[in-house]
């Protein structure tokens, strides 16, 4: 399992991999723009090049984008989908130029409307967005399942997946604090392991390509999105060790996107710690 951080890409994406080099990791998670704004940016070939050049030369070996919390794929207004396209289409187009893994995405929310049809909404949506792209992958991110959001099953999931119709390059991004919050006992033997082979029956062989590794503030079943530093929340490290021992999820990239001991992210110690736990027997 390749263990690493969100990190930021300030002064460029090659700064991205001295982050994570800093922090221990062997994978990298960015934001490709930044994440309170719609304006989007491409990197420009002497970045790209740089970023290339420093990944080659580091112990990173996957990065992955995330795309910014702004996009509501599944949104009733026109104007927000067409933004939320616009956006995904950049992140995608960005990581096809970095060589990332994929770009992870929150589906969008329904809010208060017919989920059936958020999802179908959000399925034209992203293959739209997949269609002005080429060459990297989207990794739906399952979701606490406040608000409306989309994503808080593996069937939810395996509905969205169906939606977008583009398999080869549509895969799941699985959070552990997600998946506790919306209601997952990851604490209990066996949990994990089911819900995976779910994913794989509904989706298909693989269907998991990237992971984040968060303990959650909230307990089981709160739907309440808020990350805990690891070992430090309601998951703990047993529910934590469960979700990195599954066997399936091996070899994946497994970002942490925790608070930190001073709100600046993973640290090289925790992410050590990731890696500890992964080393631990059951």
């Amino acid at each position: 399992m390749l263990f690493g951080a969100h990190v930021s890409p300030a002064g460029g994406p090659a700064n991205a991999v001295h982050r994570g080099e800093e922090r221990h990791c062997e994978a990298i998670q960015i934001f490709n723009q930044s994440p309170r704004a719609w304006r989007g940016r491409l990197y420009t070939d002497e970045e790209v090049a740089a970023f290339r050049a420093a990944l080659a030369a580091s112990p990173v070996k996957a990065c992955v984008i995330h795309a910014i919390y702004l996009l509501n794929c599944a949104s009733e207004d026109p104007e927000i989908r067409n933004k939320s396209r616009e956006a995904l289409t950049l992140a995608l187009q960005a990581g096809a130029e970095l060589g990332a893994l994929g770009v992870v995405l929150h589906p969008g929310s329904a809010k208060q409307s017919d989920p059936a049809k958020a999802i179908r909404r959000a399925g034209e949506t992203i293959r739209a967005a997949l269609a002005q792209s080429e060459g990297c992958e989207l990794h739906l991110e399952n979701t606490a399942g406040a608000g409306g959001t989309l994503g808080r099953s593996v069937e939810e999931l395996a509905a969205l997946h169906e939606a977008i119709g583009v398999e080869q390059r549509v895969g799941i991004c699985l959070d552990s604090c997600h998946l506790f919050a919306s209601g997952y006992d990851l604490r209990r033997p066996g949990v994990m392991s089911a819900l995976h082979r779910d994913l794989e029956r509904l989706i298909g062989r693989g269907a998991v390509r990237s992971l984040h590794l968060n303990d959650s503030q909230a307990p089981l079943g709160s739907n309440r999105d808020r990350h805990a530093n690891l070992g430090a929340g309601e998951l703990g490290v047993e529910g934590l060790r469960n979700f990195v021992h599954e066997r399936g999820l091996q070899r994946l990239p497994c970002i942490l996107e925790t608070p930190g001991a001073r709100r600046e992210g993973a640290s090289a110690a925790e992410v050590d710690l990731a890696r500890k736990i992964h080393a631990q027997a059951r």
